[in-house]
């Protein structure tokens, strides 16, 4: 019986170190780590973006797995190579998901008036972008978030809070914490609940979302 490879998208400026806790049995899967991709420019299309992400993925009948925005991105990315399963973990499924908060932020433009070119902490982007609690939630992971490039930050910034998806996927398996801050579970649809995890339950909570892939991967 051949493996299933699940090609892995982390979150919003994070590293695919994020992945390091999730362990599923090596004869049955492998896993293949994608690091962002800095964007051609501030107005490359999200599509043109995931048809780049793709260009790595060698394999057909694939997984693709995304943390957060890296969520978002493989059911971008999914639009263009099919895989058979799409796993998300702490992310969304529409644009109806978003808490208000962040359809505030889109609406009244926000976003725009950090001053990304002198970043120097992302937590106090994170902090500006997504509000105080999400800061304190990026402290729990910061030496994950390696990917600080202004550009790409104003991207996907952007393109989090812009993203034009309606309707749900078919195919997907979302996993979710009961504590997440970012992407509140009460505006979270059809997803499996690991109670009392937050965003950041790719790292603290990773035993528990490895077991619930393994028994759901194939249903």
């Amino acid at each position: 019986m051949s493996k299933t490879h699940i090609y892995c998208v982390p979150g919003l400026s994070a590293s695919s170190k994020i992945f390091e806790f999730v362990k599923l049995p090596k004869e049955d899967f492998e896993i293949h780590l994608l690091e962002w991709l800095i964007p051609e420019s501030i107005n490359e299309t999200i599509e043109h973006y995931a048809k780049r992400m793709c260009e790595t993925i060698t394999e057909e009948s694939v997984v693709l797995m995304g943390v957060s925005f890296g969520g978002v991105m493989v059911q971008e990315m999914s639009r263009i190579i099919h895989p058979k399963k799409i796993i998300l973990i702490s992310s969304i499924k529409n644009k109806s998901e978003l808490p208000k908060r962040l359809k505030l932020a889109k609406s009244s433009r926000a976003y725009k008036l950090f001053p990304t070119k002198s970043i120097t902490s992302i937590e106090n982007f994170m902090s500006t972008v997504f509000g105080k609690m999400a800061k304190k939630r990026i402290e729990q992971y910061k030496k994950y978030l390696s990917v600080r490039d202004p550009l790409y930050l104003k991207w996907s910034v952007y393109n989090v809070l812009h993203w034009q998806q309606e309707e749900t996927l078919p195919n997907i398996l979302h996993i979710h914490g009961t504590s997440d801050h970012i992407f509140p579970f009460k505006h979270i649809k059809n997803s499996i609940e690991i109670k009392n995890a937050s965003h950041v339950m790719v790292l603290n909570r990773a035993k528990e979302i490895s077991k619930i892939i393994v028994e759901n991967i194939n249903n």
